[in-house]
């Protein structure tokens, strides 16, 4: 077995953190650094180094992983002033789990290569739940001969690492399917909504619709539904989980990939205008799944 070097970990927010403390857990000794200081308490108290920036982490570790809310973020943590390629050391192995536009994981994978450094892109599917058990997938995109490097640490924060390809797949993979998802969660929320008009209970609904054909991710394992299941968003005021604002985004990616490519997709379309009119009406903050709370008040206006 490896020997437990340190990790860098760049990006400590909702899904950073709980990865970052599963490496902790997994006994990797983890430098890490956020822009926002405070977010960095929780991890120092269980024993990581905080640093004040990306290339101080680079400095220390040969092997780092980021976790970053859009491609401007990415963009600045590896190439900006105070960026990871800024001290990056030759060989070391970059690892990006943020969510962004793979022609931007492909840039920073040539910019890492020109220091000697090797960028693969891994973005991760099971939102902040799957983050805390470490039950993520991986999606990872780069040269196949260092997947099992890549595979040694993410093991450590997920049930399933896939590789996918060459540098940018794994984005591909990732915003595939969340577009999938964001077609399945306005579904399955227009179809409780009906079916609540209709007249039925919503915790049966969604027993009979479990047992059905139209059973989906959405329906059965994180109902938008107030009250139909514990442990969700939809029984917290939609509070944590995967914000809108980040759906939005990601399905900005999927309609830019898609006009690149010449794609049709009138359903991922549609899917897009309804979480960026929902960031508009208040609702950027709460998880996508207030979907359903947003189709309630549309029908009441």
């Amino acid at each position: 077995m490896a020997s437990k070097t340190q990790v860098g970990f760049i990006g400590l927010g909702n899904m950073g953190n709980p990865m970052a403390k599963n490496l902790l857990k997994h006994g990797y000794p983890v430098i890490a650094t956020d822009v926002f200081p405070e977010s960095c308490k929780e991890l120092q108290e269980l024993g990581a180094q905080i640093l004040d920036n990306p290339a101080e982490v680079a400095d220390k570790a040969d092997r780092i992983i980021t976790m970053l809310p859009s491609s401007p973020n990415v963009i600045d943590a590896y190439t900006g002033p105070n960026g990871i390629l800024k001290k990056v050391k030759k060989g070391s192995l970059l690892i990006d789990s943020s969510t962004i536009d793979p022609a931007v994981s492909k840039e920073m994978a040539v910019a890492a290569e020109k220091m000697g450094a090797v960028f693969m892109d891994a973005p991760v599917s099971g939102g902040v739940g799957a983050a805390s058990s470490g039950k993520l997938t991986f999606m990872v995109g780069g040269v196949e001969e260092e997947f099992t490097a890549a595979q040694e640490l993410l093991n450590c924060m997920g049930a399933n690492v896939v590789y996918c390809g060459q540098v940018g797949t794994g984005q591909a993979a990732k915003i595939c399917n969340n577009m999938l998802l964001a077609i399945g969660m306005i579904g399955t929320s227009e179809t409780m909504n009906l079916g609540i008009r209709l007249g039925l209970d919503p915790k049966l609904l969604a027993k009979i619709l479990n047992m059905s054909s139209g059973r989906c991710w959405s329906s059965d394992t994180y109902n938008p539904v107030p009250g139909v299941m514990e442990g969700v968003p939809s029984g917290n005021n939609y509070q944590g989980g995967f914000g809108t604002q980040l759906m939005a985004k990601d399905l900005g990616l999927a309609q830019n990939t898609a006009t690149n490519t010449k794609t049709p997709v009138p359903l991922g379309s549609l899917a897009h205008q309804i979480y960026r009119m929902m960031c508009a009406r208040g609702y950027a903050s709460k998880d996508f799944s207030s979907v359903f709370q947003f189709l309630r008040e549309e029908e009441g206006q």
